[in-house]
């Protein structure tokens, strides 16, 4: 029997490793939890250590199979996020077994998929936030499958996939109880599966016009993060760019460059940057040019006592503190820079989770992936960019592109497209920057935007409305891609309302979970 629990863990964690993106079979996410729950029904009554021990198992597994190409950039950031999340996870299906214990299997059902999803945005919004293996990017790589995200978002998928599970786990324990198939509880678990997807093909089927579409050009500079790009000075980054449109790429066109592109360490006080020699010189090409550019930069503010300083601030010596941001700016040869700063920093290598409390504890530790190794600070809006044909740009730089809700805040604000920046150098030719470029599809769907993706070493892209790559460059090559972008101002249902699945689980998992507590003896028919 204890074997036996062992294997249903370890077959659960190898069913979600191998149904994630971007090699794995996503049908086999309908299944995975499958195992888990069994073994839980069968320890609900012993010790809770019990059940998060085999749970732990099969998180772990997940989560070492679907990120341990987080070792490139850090071996310790690896354990951390593989050792952290699986115990997260393990704790929240832990915590469903004991309300189960509560209560009848419809609330504890209802419970479990709850409070995963509240789980899920938790994992969106805090210091660690780590969102890598939320359920519902699993199917990045089915986007057939999944066109009603523009209703739903991601959470949407999450509901699916353990309602699926719980009618698979119905059939099966039917199947256990009474040795013998019931094709009915069968049929109503492929029901669930087929009726999403043909609502989505019909979705897909749909035409989806632009209003008008402008000329981009991606650029993939592919500079090796770890001993190239952070040793280059602003002014040659911009001699090669200047070469480079002038030799291959050419005028009237809106030029896009990947995150920290000027990356020369710390970067640019921002209040000199506006009318700095660096700003006309680039200003004064493109308007020869007739071009704009929205690229990724490195800033910086200095303050020089305790009353000046911010709270993201890090003290260099007495009397002087840095903010350093990872930054966007926009420019043409008429107008003056617009500049965005990247808010949703990786935690462990821009920000460092719980500052105030952390840092006279343990200092500023960082993990160093070049440039400066310092907490980055952010900005409180999500600002688009203005063209000089008003058009309106989302700037999203990197790790941003993965948060749904997040990224709907730039299209309330008038984002007509949306402009991903991003390095993907630090995790060499694996899953990492696969799987990154494939959440960015969830986002063109949830938005119903074009996205055009520029990315140092690779992949650049542009992903349509419909979450399908129309044109990409390889990984680790340098080049370019010339395209017309379609523009669009319709609001989604999803960008509307947000994650409304989310409120309706906040508020029914914390019903139960009062409920569960205030209940003194179990009630499980």
């Amino acid at each position: 029997m204890k074997n036996k629990k062992i294997f249903l863990s370890i077959l659960s964690g190898l069913l979600l490793g191998l149904s994630w993106p971007t090699y794995g079979f996503s049908i086999l996410i309908f299944i995975s939890f499958v195992p888990l729950l069994i073994i839980e029904k069968l320890l609900r009554n012993n010790s809770f250590g019990l059940v998060f021990f085999h749970s732990y198992v099969t998180f772990f597994i997940w989560n070492s199979i679907a990120t341990w190409w987080l070792g490139y950039a850090s071996l310790f950031g690896m354990a951390f996020a593989i050792i952290i999340n699986s115990f997260l996870m393990a704790s929240i299906f832990s915590i469903y077994s004991l309300v189960a214990k509560k209560v009848n299997t419809k609330l504890s059902i209802i419970y479990f998929i709850c409070s995963w999803i509240v789980f899920e945005k938790f994992h969106l919004i805090w210091d660690f936030s780590w969102p890598w293996l939320n359920l519902g990017n699993v199917f990045s790589e089915n986007t057939k499958w999944i066109q009603w995200y523009e209703y739903t978002g991601s959470f949407g998928g999450t509901l699916w996939i353990l309602i699926v599970n719980f009618l698979f786990l119905h059939f099966i324990n039917n199947y256990l109880k009474f040795k013998r198939l019931n094709s009915s509880s069968f049929s109503i678990a492929v029901i669930a599966i087929a009726i999403p997807v043909i609502f989505s093909i019909y979705l897909y089927n749909k035409d989806y016009n632009h209003i008008d579409e402008i000329d981009v050009s991606i650029l993939q500079p592919n500079i090796d993060p770890y001993k190239e790009k952070y040793n280059q000075t602003n002014f040659s980054v911009l001699e090669d760019l200047k070469n480079w449109i002038s030799d291959e790429i050419g005028g009237n066109t809106l030029i896009i460059a990947p995150e920290t592109y000027f990356s020369e360490s710390p970067g640019f006080v921002i209040n000199d940057f506006y009318e700095s020699r660096f700003t006309k010189s680039l200003s004064s090409f493109l308007k020869q040019n007739n071009s704009q550019l929205l690229s990724g930069i490195q800033f910086y503010s200095t303050y020089q006592s305790e009353k000046t300083k911010t709270i993201t601030s890090n003290k260099i010596r007495d009397k002087l503190w840095i903010d350093v941001y990872n930054s966007s700016f926009f420019l043409s040869g008429f107008t003056k820079p617009q500049i965005y700063h990247k808010s949703k920093l990786v935690v462990g290598v821009e920000n460092m989770p719980y500052k105030s409390f952390l840092e006279p504890i343990i200092g500023n530790a960082l993990i160093d992936l070049g440039g400066t190794v310092m907490s980055r600070a952010t900005q409180k809006n999500r600002d688009v960019f203005v063209t000089e044909n008003q058009i309106k740009i989302a700037p999203l730089i990197c790790y941003e592109s993965v948060y749904g809700e997040y990224v709907t805040k730039y299209v309330r604000n008038g984002a007509q497209f949306l402009a991903i920046i991003t390095n993907d150098g630090w995790w060499n030719e694996s899953q990492g920057y696969k799987q990154h470029l494939s959440y960015a599809k969830l986002r063109a769907i949830e938005t119903r935007r074009n996205v055009v993706r520029s990315a140092n070493t690779g992949s650049s892209a542009i992903i349509n409305q419909k979450g399908e790559i129309t044109k990409k460059l390889n990984y680790d090559v340098r080049g370019y891609i010339n395209h017309k972008v379609g523009l669009n101002n319709n609001i989604t249902f999803y960008v509307k309302y947000g994650d409304i699945i989310f409120r309706f689980s906040l508020f029914f998992s914390t019903i139960i979970l009062l409920f569960a507590v205030s209940k003194k003896n179990k009630s499980n028919f």
